[in-house]
């Protein structure tokens, strides 16, 4: 008799759109769970703005521990419009990426099943980019002096090590390998003088230990330039932590729109949970009008089910949502007029056909 699989994965659905995103996935993901034979215990954790008015942070202060010995986390979104982003980032998102060393934030784009790029006759893209993830130009060493006076300046620190660097590089040429051998690497050497050209040096050393991966450094600002111009040139792109977020934010825009994007935060050896997300923001303009396109949240939840080891239920869930976008079920960000109700109803009906 096999043995059933099981996980556990903690559910912080946050703000805004991601207490109706969140619940959907889940929905989605216990339909594939029955029907490929493994099991998901959900610990859900109220943690975000709301429990920020209640209690003064983002979580409880044991909430890293709370989240440790899980499989994985599947966060929805954070952001309040009473509240600045920093407090809400840098006390939840970023300490969760940090404390359980998800050093690779990974982000695949392509265009799904009835959405038109905004690019003039680009209908295939497929990209993926390896961001580095926990330090970079996000780190919290600096500060401000002589706040509200003529003097008052502010210092901000990017630390950039070998170690991260190595380690970020390392995965993205083993992706590059297994994806046909392009390798795109963004930089600034130019014009930062000290950080870059290391990264650059560091990158290419790397890299340069896989046979059949060809590397090219390309400068931020042509690379931002070239992926508007020339999407179809580019496959896997590795970036620094700022260059990679907004790098990504683009090429999903150039797919059609940044609420189907997903995002992995991996610990690839596997040591802490690693955590998964939709990079869309809680969108408090559409929140509680159930109109909020869940298909981002479903990708990050088909790349959690791929990083737990159930790579069938993680293309059957895929497969089953760009078969209800291809039979032209999709939301109203992308031309059409379901709701984020009716869009899951649509998945979870193509999953138990």
């Amino acid at each position: 008799m096999t043995e059933r699989r099981s996980y556990t994965v903690d559910l912080i659905a946050g703000d805004g759109i991601g207490l109706e995103v969140v619940p959907a996935a889940t929905r989605v993901v216990d339909a594939l769970a029955a029907r490929h034979g493994f099991g998901v215990s959900w610990r859900e954790r109220e943690w975000g703005s709301e429990y920020f008015f209640a209690h003064g942070r983002m979580m409880p202060v044991d909430g890293i521990e709370r989240l440790s010995d899980g499989d994985a986390v599947l966060l929805g979104a954070v952001g309040h419009p009473e509240l600045p982003d920093h407090e809400t980032l840098w006390g939840l998102l970023i300490p969760i990426r940090r404390e359980f060393v998800q050093y690779v934030n990974l982000r695949p784009v392509r265009i799904l099943p009835g959405v038109v790029s905004p690019l003039r006759d680009v209908s295939q893209l497929d990209i993926v980019v390896v961001r580095e993830n926990v330090e970079g130009e996000y780190s919290a060493i600096g500060g401000r002096a002589y706040r509200g006076g003529a003097e008052e300046f502010a210092v901000q620190e990017a630390v950039f090590t070998r170690g991260g660097i190595a380690r970020v590089a390392r995965f993205a040429a083993e992706l590059a390998l297994a994806r046909g051998g392009g390798l795109t690497s963004a930089t600034k050497s130019n014009g930062i003088i000290h950080s870059m050209p290391f990264w650059d040096e560091v990158v290419a050393s790397v890299v340069g230990e896989y046979d059949g991966v060809g590397l090219r450094s390309v400068l931020i600002d042509a690379l931002a330039a070239a992926l508007v111009l020339r999407p179809g040139d580019f496959d896997v792109i590795v970036a620094s932590n700022l260059f990679g977020d907004i790098l990504s934010d683009l090429i999903a825009a150039l797919a059609g729109s940044i609420g189907i994007a997903p995002s992995a935060n991996i610990n690839p050896p596997r040591e802490h949970p690693s955590m998964f997300e939709p990079i869309h923001g809680s969108a408090p303009d559409i929140a509680g009008r159930g109109v909020a396109n869940p298909v981002g949240q479903f990708w990050s939840a088909s790349m959690m089910l791929e990083h737990l080891g159930e790579r069938a239920a993680a293309a059957g869930l895929m497969d089953a949502v760009e078969d209800v976008m291809r039979a032209g079920t999709r939301t109203r960000d992308l031309g059409g007029s379901a709701g984020t109700e009716e869009f899951t109803s649509a998945v979870l009906s193509t999953i138990n056909t």
